[in-house]
């Protein structure tokens, strides 16, 4: 653990984050705009302008070999932007700074005669746009889908399991009519996996026009060129092999409207408060000892209480849920707004996404890490269902309604409203019922823990 850390992401949590710093990190970020200006450089190669050889084979791999950068490079990038390097100040400006490292990189090269044309009628915020939709597009394909799956496995195997496991359903915290626990869980599957479905199908935007979004300087330097047709090479170039696609915004002041940043943000936030939701039931059947917990050899519940097993997990999970939550409501509030064509004070928010998936992804393990120390005690859930009998009270009103006994409602509210009820005092009620013999026995055959309905073949995904 890195101890003098500021951030948990990068402290106690910083284990926890698996590929994310891979692709969400500065390192990534740096690398993923170097990536974009060398595809920007050979895709002006192919438009044939003057002065501009096409690329050869060998020069477009030396340019995708420069995509992947070293730690001499990413140092001198920084070098470049915050204090200079040889005779070269300091940029103090980061987009600025990418371009004299691919010039110093490629100048002993046999691309040195186009170096003229790296960052080419360009403003920093097209290449930024993009290396920020590659972020959040690697962020969601390679690291929380994957998680998000395998959170989906697990609600699905434990609903299968307590399919048939009878639980009492409380509505207003009193209780209700009898479920199964792994109905109960499916449901939460059944709301995150629609969620998920909406996720893998987000596009995000960028934008490729120059200064102010109108390629300005680029018909400026060569009217003849069909600009917005090599910009959507750009989309092309980016999305090959990307199951999360970006897209070309096809009008743009200097910034990108980002209104799909939010479009994504609120989607992530929607599962992301399933999951809270999910953590709180989980922490209140611990609580009732209706889900028991494994206890790990050596783990500690308490500094002075060595008996307790805390649903530490979900707990965790919630609080890093909560977090990230924040983050992506004011990404979603702040990112899509900019005065007149721009200004920077979306500079610094955009550098915390990162920080907003870390949470998220904490938060998904310890959900993973909760579900897997799991058991639902049985005995208990069909003991409690037993205990109260008075959540016949539908079950029989509902039959006497249909048999066409008009007061059925009021006579169970009157009997079993605030009052403890017994199966005798039901069977007492059935006897005196002045209905057939035939409804009789099948209101007499009811029982609390088979008042299930479809609860069992819910669980099972067989509702259709």
């Amino acid at each position: 653990m890195n101890i003098p850390a500021l951030c948990p992401l990068d402290g106690r949590y910083s284990g926890r984050l698996g590929a994310l710093r891979s692709v969400m990190s500065e390192a990534a970020f740096l690398a993923s705009r170097v990536r974009i200006e060398c595809t920007w450089l050979e895709i002006l190669s192919k438009l044939k302008l003057p002065h501009f050889k096409t690329l050869s084979p060998q020069e477009r791999q030396l340019l995708a070999e420069k995509g992947v950068l070293s730690e001499a490079d990413l140092k001198l990038i920084c070098n470049l932007e915050f204090n200079g390097y040889q005779n070269i100040p300091p940029t103090k400006h980061d987009v600025k700074a990418i371009e004299y490292f691919l010039r110093l990189r490629l100048e002993n090269t046999s691309l040195k005669d186009r170096l003229p044309w790296i960052h080419f009628a360009l403003t920093s915020e097209d290449v930024n746009s993009a290396a920020y939709a590659l972020l959040l597009a690697d962020g969601v394909e390679k690291v929380l889908l994957p998680l998000l799956a395998k959170l989906q496995r697990e609600l699905e195997k434990l609903a299968c399991k307590e399919a048939k496991s009878v639980l009492l359903a409380r509505t207003h915290g009193q209780p209700a009519v009898p479920t199964t626990f792994g109905k109960e869980i499916r449901v939460y599957l059944c709301r995150i996996t629609r969620q998920i479905e909406e996720l893998k199908k987000r596009k995000i935007s960028f934008k490729w026009g120059g200064a102010v979004g109108n390629f300005n300087a680029h018909y400026a330097a060569f009217p003849q060129v069909s600009w917005p047709h090599a910009a959507r090479k750009m989309e092309t170039v980016l999305n090959h092999k990307r199951k999360i696609k970006l897209f070309l915004s096809p009008l743009s002041t200097q910034v990108d409207p980002r209104d799909s940043y939010a479009e994504l943000f609120d989607n992530l936030r929607r599962i992301n408060i399933i999951l809270l939701d999910l953590c709180r039931d989980m922490w209140q059947y611990v609580s009732a000892g209706l889900v028991r917990q494994k206890a790990i050899k050596g783990e500690v519940g308490s500094s002075t209480m060595p008996q307790k097993v805390n649903p530490i997990d979900f707990e965790n999970a919630e609080g890093n849920l909560e977090l990230a939550d924040a983050l992506f409501e004011f990404f979603s509030r702040k990112l899509p707004v900019s005065r007149l064509q721009r200004d920077l004070s979306d500079s610094t928010v955009l550098r915390n996404m990162a920080a907003a998936f870390g949470y998220a992804c904490v938060a998904y393990e310890s959900v993973l890490n909760g579900l897997s120390k799991i058991s639902f005690n049985r005995v208990l859930g069909r003991e409690e269902v037993r205990s109260h009998p008075e959540v016949l009270a539908e079950a029989i009103q509902t039959i006497l309604r249909a048999g066409g006994y008009l007061q059925a409602y009021e006579m169970l509210r009157d009997l079993t409203r605030g009052q403890k009820i017994t199966m005798a005092s039901l069977d007492q009620l059935i006897e005196n019922l002045p209905i057939d013999d035939q409804t009789r026995v099948k209101l007499k055959a009811l029982r609390p823990e088979e008042y299930l309905g479809l609860a069992c073949e819910m669980a099972e995904g067989r509702y259709d």
